[in-house]
């Protein structure tokens, strides 16, 4: 599988990279970043060398560039870039409609099979009160994480008439069906996230903690590979847990 790496010159694209370089199946053919790092190309466009698949790690302000060359060029792309705006994700669903798109708030299995634990808690314990802590490094940006977002989003799926409370404060009473969502941004921390269930008799904790970036990136690579042959779609990692 020949591989494009959009962003290669961030910590997840070098992480990436690495990996890619040590497996057998796959081969880095380019590599893209504004910035130029090490010989990369500066756009998308500026490569048109043989290809089978692009993992972007960038910024999802780049989102109509990549999704533009990959229908153009009929690629598969993995996207683990997350801070969609609305539009961009409407630019992401139209392209969808061509090529097969991998698109996930978190690239761990792990965080996976964590938010199928949360959708089966939030199912069986109705009336519980949900709380969602989520820790990362100081360096991040958006907050509260796209996989916060996503533990939540899987809750609500088994009861619809939650909603988000992001950073309560203040006098504020809580609601019965609200999923309160706090940010910590502390030291180097890679990503710990808290699904707390509490009941008047119980409290259930379910806890995911990344303790390497690298486990992002080799879900990355699952990705690619649950991708090659795929036809024109919108997947997740509910499809590749299901494949």
């Amino acid at each position: 599988m020949k591989v494009i790496i959009n962003g290669i010159d961030g910590a997840m694209g070098t992480i990436l990279a690495g990996i890619i370089e040590k497996t057998e199946d796959m081969e880095l053919v380019a590599g893209v970043t504004p910035t130029g790092f090490d010989g990369a190309y500066l756009t998308m466009a500026d490569y048109q060398g043989p290809a089978d698949m692009v993992i972007d790690f960038s910024h999802h302000e780049g989102t109509k560039a990549l999704v533009d060359y990959c229908v153009e060029r009929n690629l598969p792309v993995v996207l683990c870039t997350t801070g969609q705006t609305e539009e961009e994700m409407e630019q992401i669903t139209k392209a969808s409609k061509k090529i097969p798109i991998f698109k996930s708030a978190n690239m761990s299995v792990g965080v996976a099979l964590t938010a199928r634990l949360v959708k089966e808690v939030a199912a069986k314990f109705p009336g519980a009160d949900i709380e969602i802590v989520e820790t990362h490094h100081t360096r991040k940006v958006d907050a509260p994480s796209g996989t916060a977002l996503m533990l939540a989003d899987a809750a609500k799926e088994a009861r619809p008439e939650l909603h988000y409370n992001l950073g309560r404060s203040g006098n504020c009473k809580r609601e019965p069906d609200e999923i309160g969502i706090n940010a910590v941004r502390r030291g180097n921390v890679v990503g710990t996230h808290e699904v707390m269930f509490g009941t008047a008799n119980q409290t259930i904790t379910i806890t995911h903690e990344a303790h390497d970036r690298a486990l992002f990136a080799d879900g990355a690579v699952d990705a690619a590979r649950f991708l090659m042959g795929k036809p024109a779609g919108l997947y997740n990692m509910e499809d590749l847990l299901n494949d």
